[in-house]
């Protein structure tokens, strides 16, 4: 009997979400599969039932939300949503006399609607805004952990998910059927100051005494480290080297720290760990360990080497940051509702860790406004709200020559956090840097404005 219950309660919610479980037919043989449906009510997946009893999952939005709703399709199974609330979408819970009535007339039920943390317009703001780039873009609500937004381009129609099935998955170079946003895995650049940043401070009581002279460069053995275009940023502190984001400064500061100390920096900060969360997300990654080279220690305090991370799990540091250095639990879903609107169920906000002290969160947030007020990020500057953030480049080899990821992660109004974005452009000539904070003010000006 005891597990009889657990499994009512808490096991077969996973069951009839697994792809392998073929029972899934029998619950659509009586279940129209219901709706999800944004904050506001805006369908973004439903079902059309046709004259003549034949159902169409459509996808009003297209592309738009193509890899956080998801597809659901009988040859191909579910993802993200779809397949999340599978559950919930293939379960009524319609007025029960309305259910005994369809019984009877051999009807089927409407299924339950899911109501999304996700705001339609956000979501095609943050779609317009990435355009023709590869590359990935996350909104969440700083204080509650509800994700507004999640877009990754290239993108596929989930209307079409069947007939262009086998041109999407041969698709390697652009890979339109990975949710960039928590499966891209990808250098962090500069980004990752902040967790060097952190790693620093903890181990540097005097951190604020620090200094540096940049000559726009650093060699230690055969390894020589540039700034960005060569800049040669003169006499800084730990503030300037984090807001013009000098990679000698933090080449320098890498040298120096325990790296048994900075691994577990990293490791509070969720590298190496899995990340809280409903849809898959990749695990990012630090590498360092007492066998690294100075060259390896060099690379990896500036945000390059062997450290990857996903767009996601950025906008999680930045949300420990805002908040006070407590991460909080994402969520996509906020509540499940009956066909007619009756709430089911609802979530709320919950803490998922405490990363950072509020002292060491309130230092990172000074740092980063200083970012945008003074240093890589000042196109975010003097718009209808404040901002704090940090930029990256990330560069690699391709056959046709270098290129570099674009990097923006950060919040809005610093003194009372609002919004989370984490936003990653790929494949830039090295020379629009500034990709990704630019398109993260489009986005942040579709909200406020």
């Amino acid at each position: 009997m005891g597990y009889l219950v657990y499994f009512m309660v808490v096991r077969a919610k996973l069951v009839v979400n697994s792809p392998y479980n073929q029972r899934q037919d029998a619950y659509a043989d009586t279940i129209i599969r219901g709706s999800i449906v944004d904050k506001n009510g805006n369908v973004l997946a439903q079902t059309v039932v046709g004259d003549d009893g034949s159902e169409t999952r459509e996808y009003p939005y297209g592309e738009v939300f193509a890899h956080v709703i998801g597809y659901s399709n009988s040859k191909l199974g579910t993802t993200g949503l779809e397949s999340v609330e599978n559950f919930e979408l293939l379960t009524s819970n319609a007025f029960f006399l309305e259910k005994l009535q369809n019984e009877f007339s051999e009807k089927k039920n409407r299924g339950d609607t899911v109501v999304t943390t996700l705001d339609a317009n956000l979501q095609q703001a943050a779609y317009d805004a990435l355009g023709s780039n590869k590359g990935a873009a996350i909104v969440m609500e700083a204080s509650t952990g509800k994700i507004l937004a999640m877009v990754s381009k290239p993108a596929y129609d989930p209307n079409n998910i069947l007939s262009d099935w086998s041109e999407l998955n041969s698709d390697e170079e652009n890979s339109p059927l990975l949710n960039r946003v928590t499966q891209g895995s990808y250098a962090p650049g500069s980004t990752f100051k902040v967790v060097t940043t952190l790693a620093f401070m903890r181990q540097n009581s005097d951190y604020p005494n620090y200094t540096y002279d940049c000559n726009g460069e650093i060699s230690q053995g055969d390894i020589t480290i540039h700034c960005f275009n060569g800049n040669a940023h003169g006499s800084e502190d730990l503030r300037s080297s984090f807001a013009n984001s000098c990679n000698s400064s933090f080449a320098n500061i890498g040298l120096g720290l325990d790296l048994t100390q900075y691994r577990q920096t990293a490791e509070d900060l969720l590298f190496n760990k899995s990340l809280p969360g409903v849809l898959n997300a990749a695990k990012s990654s630090f590498a360092l360990d007492q066998n690294s080279s100075e060259g390896e220690v060099m690379m990896t305090a500036m945000g390059q080497g062997k450290t990857t991370v996903s767009p996601y799990h950025m906008a999680l540091i930045a949300e420990a940051v805002a908040n006070g250095g407590t991460m909080m639990q994402p969520y996509l879903v906020e509540s499940v509702t009956n066909y007619t609107g009756s709430q089911i169920r609802k979530n709320v906000p919950k803490s998922y860790k405490k990363v950072m002290t509020s002292d060491e969160a309130a230092q990172l947030k000074e740092y980063m406004t200083a970012v945008v007020e003074e240093g890589t990020g000042s196109v975010l500057k003097g718009r209808s709200y404040t901002a704090a953030g940090k930029t990256g480049t990330a560069e690699y080899s391709m056959s046709d020559g270098e290129k570099t990821h674009s990097w923006f992660m950060g919040f809005t109004n610093v003194d009372n956090p609002d919004l989370v974005i984490s936003v990653i452009t790929e494949g830039s000539d090295g020379s629009s840097s500034g990709k990704a904070v630019a398109i993260a003010g489009d986005i942040l000006d579709a909200y406020y404005n």
